[in-house]
């Protein structure tokens, strides 16, 4: 497996450690603060990530698996108002994103290098390749990362 490969594999893996040292301490009312008005609140990015991973996720297997295969646009907002935010724990959340992406590491790991260049393709976006993909969602927390670091910054928490 290549360097870069195996570099980003790793990146991936260690993400949601960047999230859960950030929110680890904080209280529910921290967590559902909405400190930077028209934003989501803390859990609410949180719930996001682990939904926006566990479908990458499928669509990592559903590239690794089959030809060429149709993947879906996301809608964050669909998904934050059907399924519950609020009543999410976000320690549950944390501790399924970590095991979605330790899962999803062993898996790349075996990969072979070629099949990286895989390709599915997005609904709006046209040809991915396996290697965009998780590119994209190791990318994905890094992002939001930023978001809740304004947030804590906002809440007197940075």
């Amino acid at each position: 497996m290549s360097t870069d490969i195996s570099d980003l594999i790793s990146a991936f893996a260690s993400g949601p450690e960047k999230v859960r040292s950030l929110t680890q301490q904080l209280s529910d009312v921290q967590l559902d603060a909405v400190p930077v008005a028209g934003k989501w609140s803390i859990r609410q990015v949180i719930c996001h990530l682990v939904d926006a991973d566990l479908e990458y996720c499928q669509r990592i297997k559903r590239v690794l698996v089959e030809d060429n295969p149709t993947l879906q646009e996301l809608g964050p907002d669909a998904f934050a108002a059907a399924l519950h935010y609020p009543a999410r724990n976000v320690a549950d959340e944390l501790d399924l994103l970590t095991a979605a992406r330790r899962h999803m590491a062993a898996i790349l790991k075996a990969t072979d290098v070629e099949n990286f260049q895989r390709t599915g393709v997005h609904s709006a976006e046209g040809p991915m390749t396996l290697e965009t993909l998780l590119e994209r969602i190791t990318g994905h927390i890094d992002h939001h990362v930023a978001f809740i670091e304004e947030k804590l910054k906002a809440l007197g928490e940075a």
